[in-house]
């Protein structure tokens, strides 16, 4: 739609409120005010939430592979050195790492927490980015025998620190004469590891494979194989590959299976989080129907007026047009800008709050990181912007057809 440079003056004009008219610029002003939030809060809602997901995606796959593929109970993996190499060389697979997985009680003598032990070789512990940054002030030669490393709030949990002694006991122990004797051994802890996740750093303990397989009892054998894939979109071929060569003699599960719940939670509360504050924007859209109606009824006269001189009606509805178009377009550019603005500096938003408030605001036994992320989706920035100018330009349609409708011999008449 073309306005020519009279239409724009004239709404210009009229969106310059005088004294009489200050009721309908603080209407104005609000629907204004309106959009720019409803937009922010979108942006920012919708990259908190693209964010969430993304960091508990790269954390999971931090430490766990795309595929798990999980020996039957009582016969672990004896020739897991030459399954893994089969493995890495399927195409798209990045990685295979063989461990030991249990669950288990550590005992300090004066505490005692659940925890899940994984015994892993050396070498594979830091193959992966988010582990092996997560394990940077951990002297990782040193990682054998009778050492093993724990997660840094499991640590605090237990209130041990670099060099304590722990006791590991596994209810699945030797068989005796007088029943099974649960397994019990020491351990010295060469460090702690923080991936910024807390059901990890809270849980996981790892110990060097060889120590593992002699707790366990498992003399060369592993009870599982991770598979990190370079593509996330090879998962389900991958899977077909590794099914079709395995058969029944293993389980295999990937990463969608074990977090399913949890992440159709987040998708299900991002799609109601976005239908929910689009009706913000909607709300504001209707507050640009009530000052505009207020506006063309305050200038009555001046439409009537326009007319007599040569206005036709299609100049009087666009006029007013005009005058909701700039309140959507400019709120919805202040809006834009505001979360943006607010997503690239959340966290240091986020630490002043606390600080302000004394109170933690993202707490990490509730939200699983230990920061708050934000990531923006462009695609859906526009999307949220498109929406926003989309609903005030139909806002705009009402009362500029009834200005156009005006007849300026009873305007004039009442006036």
């Amino acid at each position: 739609m073309i306005f020519s440079s009279f239409e724009r003056m004239v709404a210009f004009r009229y969106l310059k409120a005088k004294r009489k008219e200050g009721f309908i610029s603080v209407i104005t002003g609000f629907a204004l005010a309106g959009i720019a939030l409803g937009v922010a809060t979108l942006i920012i809602v919708m990259s908190v939430m693209n964010g969430f997901k993304t960091e508990l995606l790269s954390r999971i796959l931090g430490l766990n592979g795309h595929i798990m593929v999980v020996s039957t109970p009582g016969y672990p993996f004896t020739d897991y050195l030459e399954a893994t190499k089969n493995i890495e060389g399927i195409d798209g697979v990045e990685l295979a790492v063989p461990m030991i997985e249990k669950q288990l009680l550590v005992s300090t003598g004066s505490s005692a927490e659940g925890a899940i032990v994984r015994g892993i070789q050396k070498e594979d512990l830091i193959k992966k980015e988010v582990l092996r940054k997560g394990l940077e002030n951990v002297n990782i030669e040193a990682f054998s025998d009778e050492y093993v490393i724990l997660g840094e709030r499991l640590a605090d949990k237990l209130g041990l620190i670099t060099g304590d002694e722990i006791t590991l006991i596994s209810p699945n122990g030797k068989i005796t004469a007088f029943g099974t004797v649960p397994r019990i051994k020491s351990y010295v802890i060469l460090g702690t590891f923080n991936v910024g996740m807390y059901e990890y750093d809270s849980n996981f303990i790892f110990m060097p494979m060889e120590s593992a397989q002699k707790f366990f009892g498992l003399q060369g054998a592993a009870t599982q194989i991770d598979v990190s894939l370079k593509q996330n979109h090879d998962l389900k071929r991958v899977r077909r590959i590794l099914e079709e060569s395995i058969g029944l003699s293993a389980y295999i599960y990937d990463w969608k299976q074990s977090n399913a719940a949890f992440f159709n939670a987040i998708d299900v509360e991002r799609n109601v989080m976005f239908l929910i504050l689009t009706l913000i924007i909607l709300v504001a859209a209707f507050n640009i129907i009530t000052g505009l109606i207020m506006l063309v009824k305050d200038k009555a006269r001046d439409v009537a007026v326009l007319r007599t001189m040569g206005a036709t009606k299609g100049m009087m509805m666009r006029i007013f047009m005009i005058d909701g178009a700039y309140i959507g377009i400019l709120g919805t550019a202040v809006g834009t800008g505001l979360g943006i603005l607010f997503c690239e500096n959340i966290e240091t938003i986020r630490r002043f709050l606390e600080k302000l408030s004394g109170r933690d605001l993202f707490s990490a036994e509730i939200y699983f990181l230990s920061k708050l992320p934000a990531e923006i989706n462009w695609g859906e920035v526009v999307t949220v912007a498109v929406i926003a100018l989309l609903l005030s330009l139909l806002a705009t349609i009402y009362p500029a057809y009834k200005a156009a409708k005006y007849d300026p011999v009873e305007a004039l008449r009442y006036e």
